[in-house]
């Protein structure tokens, strides 16, 4: 340990942010006004005693002293390098400072007390491994510094007090870890603080050089890569020369079209990686055709563009009510869509959680309801760009996806190449016919659209041509289907659907007088003045001569309408102008091809024979009637059971069985004769059996036909019928009831019985039709014969037909 020797009584020689450590020799400015007075207060002692003038070095920081100085004496006055008066002081050993005391001179004068810094003799082991560290940590920072001259000097000192002290020449060393130096007296703690400061300041050196090293490589690159850029160009510009072409036909200009083109940033870091690529490539190379058809698609997709939506509701409802009739279900939900649009917009939330506001709709009807057309109206309404993607037959699943870049031909997939046709980031993108895309071994197109239909997940769709995310979260899709059932059930989930059942008749006539005629007119040359249909002309057209749940057929009867008026006219057979009457329909266009059952003549009516029995079914064209009839075989000659024909589906042969055995079991309470069932085959047949049919709901239908059969009671002519029946006779709800009843109306039935229920399913059909219909909801099948089944003659029972 040190220990402290005799007192010393000297001045005191501030040092404003410097430290000053035994053994270091140190220039001082007497310009100084504190140097000067303890430089010569120090002299004027000198004069009384043997020896140089002695001065006590004490660190002054913000004003406060330090506890510890260091004796220094003054070797030489003189003038400095730069011609100012100096003097030079040597440090001899630390002082621990104590009171103050008088003297002579300007000077503060103090007593202290020398402190000893003998090392032990010899040195320990532990105490060698740290000298022998610290000269080699030393050794190699002043290597690196340049200061080979010191290095011996360095090497030389042996003392462990005197090592230690040598790192006040440190000049990394802040004032802080100096004083702490200063105030270490044990010269082998001091060492060993003095080692860790250096360790620490050689490795933040090697952070440093590291880090500098990478900074100064990087900047090689680039500036090598800019030589050698600028080579290649020269290059290829040659190259062009000799060629004969010009200055910006070749692929160099693709950089500056990234860098110049407004790009989301991930995906201007991939356009420019591609960029790179196309650079180093040959123009031999074939990834270079690939390369730059894919860059002109990123390019020419408008990953910024998007048109203003036009929130006026009350101009995009009167545009949606003038271009279609009726369709008031999907026309509210436009309406709703765009006013929320309005809202959020106003109060800006248009871009929640990093989507926006877009909608998937499904448009499910019969064809020729207007659903592709309703598609352009939508668009119309909204102020928006509108795109229609026919994926019928569609088969393969790059079709949705795209391709990947490594196939020849590789495109991007629809869905892409729809939103680059539309020009905007915001179109209305018409997916036609989706219930007709397949599947077979190239993947199944309607697995890979769930993601673009799921707006949880299409603000990141990714196109395996572009292999970069698309946000599709403000598109509106708009997808059409006949078939609801065609749809899987987990891209229907992700839809919100609108069913389109179909017109009446008197929103049929309204469509052809205001947008079919003027349409056919200007198609066959004809002006409005030249040729006009009387309303009643055009209900008949859409009564009788067509029978459908749209407006296809009606719009062909009357392109053909118009074309023989043409024709007639410029035969000379006809003047114009020429007005249209019911009357004259046959002679122009022929018969009638839909006579309602109720108008045609009563012993011709299918139901003019008991076991013939009006259903209603639902098939891909919407709505329509359907006949049962029903026979019983001789007994000599026909075997017991029952035969179904008209290709019925399995479930459909169920409610047949089911509608027997109801028979059978309830014949005696309902007052037929049950045993003909036992002993002679039935047998049932749907027509048009050309046509496949399956469903529940024919199972009133078939029970009153065969109830009709057995009683030989008539079923009414005006009645029809729909239902699934049970074992123990309940009527149970079915679907489709408003494309049922529609077709009962375009029929000409008035009397439809339904399960009860379905009564509330009655609010979607339009009132027009339920004020022409008498609709009995039902819950028993005895209900539906008592309703359906005309009375028995004189109360006899008549005779059952026989099967031929």
């Amino acid at each position: 340990m040190a220990s402290t020797s005799t007192p010393l009584t000297l001045p005191v020689l501030p040092l404003d942010g410097e430290v000053v450590l035994p053994g270091m020799v140190v220039p001082l400015d007497l310009n100084d006004p504190d140097v000067r007075a303890a430089v010569e207060a120090a002299q004027a002692a000198a004069r009384s005693e043997p020896g140089k003038p002695r001065v006590l070095l004490v660190p002054r920081i913000d004003g406060t002293y330090a506890g510890t100085g260091v004796l220094g004496t003054v070797e030489q006055v003189g003038r400095l390098a730069d011609g100012d008066p100096g003097a030079l002081i040597r440090g001899r050993g630390r002082v621990r400072i104590g009171a103050g005391t008088t003297g002579p001179g300007a000077a503060l004068w103090v007593e202290g007390t020398r402190i000893d810094e003998t090392a032990p003799e010899p040195l320990p082991g532990h105490v060698a491994e740290l000298v022998k560290e610290y000269k080699a940590l030393a050794t190699a920072w002043l290597r690196k510094r340049g200061a080979w001259q010191v290095v011996d000097r360095v090497q030389a000192i042996d003392d462990v007090s005197a090592l230690a002290d040598n790192s006040g020449y440190s000049p990394f060393l802040t004032t802080d870890q100096k004083i702490e130096l200063l105030e270490t007296a044990d010269p082998v703690a001091r060492l060993k603080l003095a080692t860790q400061q250096l360790r620490d300041h050689l490795a933040e050196q090697d952070v440093a050089e590291t880090i500098a090293k990478d900074v100064q490589e990087g900047v090689d690159k680039q500036q090598r890569e800019f030589l050698l850029r600028r080579q290649l160009e020269a290059v290829r510009k040659e190259l062009r020369e000799l060629n004969g072409e010009k200055d910006g036909e070749e692929s160099d200009d693709y950089r500056a079209r990234v860098e110049a083109a407004d790009l989301p940033e991930n995906v201007r870091e991939a356009a420019l990686k591609e960029v790179d690529k196309l650079e180093r490539s040959s123009d031999q190379s074939p990834e270079g055709s690939w390369i730059r058809t894919w860059l002109d698609t990123v390019l020419e997709l408008p990953w910024n563009e998007r048109t203003e939506d036009a929130y006026d509701i009350q101009g995009a409802k009167a545009i949606l009510d003038a271009e279609h009739a009726g369709l008031e279900d999907v026309k509210e939900r436009i309406t709703e869509y765009l006013a929320v649009r309005k809202r959020r917009s106003e109060r800006g939330l248009g871009v929640v959680g990093g989507r926006r506001g877009g909608a998937v709709l499904a448009l499910v009807g019969p064809p020729g309801v207007g659903k592709t057309s309703l598609g352009e109206s939508v668009a119309h309404a909204m102020g928006r760009k509108f795109v229609r993607v026919a994926l019928g037959g569609v088969r393969d699943e790059a079709e949705i996806r795209g391709h990947r870049r490594t196939y020849v031909g590789a495109l991007p997939g629809r869905i892409v190449r729809a939103v680059k046709e539309a020009g905007s980031m915001n179109p209305v993108v018409l997916l036609d016919e989706i219930d007709k895309v397949g599947s077979d071994f190239r993947g199944d197109p309607a697995a890979a659209l769930l993601e673009v239909l799921d707006p949880a997940q299409n603000h990141t769709f990714r196109d395996h041509y572009l292999e970069v995310e698309l946000d599709l979260s403000d598109v509106v899709f708009l997808a059409t289907a006949n078939v609801l059932e065609a749809i899987p059930e987990a891209l229907l989930d992700r839809m919100e659907l609108v069913r389109l059942d179909g017109y009446t008749e008197d929103e049929k006539v309204v469509i052809a007088r205001d947008h079919l005629l003027p349409r056919q007119l200007e198609r066959a040359g004809l002006d409005k003045d030249e040729v006009t249909l009387d309303e009643s002309a055009l209900r008949k057209l859409a009564g009788e001569y067509t029978r459908e749940a749209g407006v296809r057929t009606l719009e062909r009867s009357i392109a053909r309408l118009l074309r023989k008026v043409a024709a007639q006219h410029e035969l000379g057979e006809r003047k114009l102008p020429f007005t249209v009457t019911d009357e004259e329909l046959r002679g122009l266009i022929g018969r009638p091809h839909h006579v309602p059952e109720s108008a045609q003549d009563p012993a011709e009516r299918r139901t003019a024979v008991p076991g013939v029995a009006t259903g209603l079914a639902v098939t891909g064209a919407g709505g329509d009637v359907l006949f049962v009839e029903a026979s019983l075989a001789d007994p000599e000659t026909g075997a017991a059971g029952l035969t179904l024909t008209g290709q019925l589906g399995d479930v459909m042969k169920e409610s047949a069985q089911i509608a027997l055995s109801f028979l059978r079991s309830h014949g005696a309470e309902l007052e037929l004769p049950v045993g003909d069932l036992k002993d002679r085959g039935a047998h049932i047949h749907f027509p048009a059996g050309a046509v496949p049919k399956d469903g529940p709901s024919a199972g009133v239908t078939m029970t009153t036909a065969l109830a009709s059969l057995l009683s030989g009671r008539l079923v009414r002519t005006d009645v029809a019928m729909t239902g699934e029946v049970s074992l123990t006779g309940r009527v149970l709800p079915i679907g489709g009831v408003k494309q049922k009843l529609l077709a009962a109306h375009r029929a000409g039935v008035t009397t439809v019985i339904i399960p009860k229920r379905n009564e509330p399913d009655l609010d979607d059909v339009p009132a027009e039709v339920l004020d022409k219909l008498e609709v009995h909801a039902v819950t028993d099948v005895r209900q539906v014969l008592e309703l359906a089944l005309s009375p028995a003659t004189n109360g006899a029972t008549a005779e059952v037909p026989v099967a031929a």
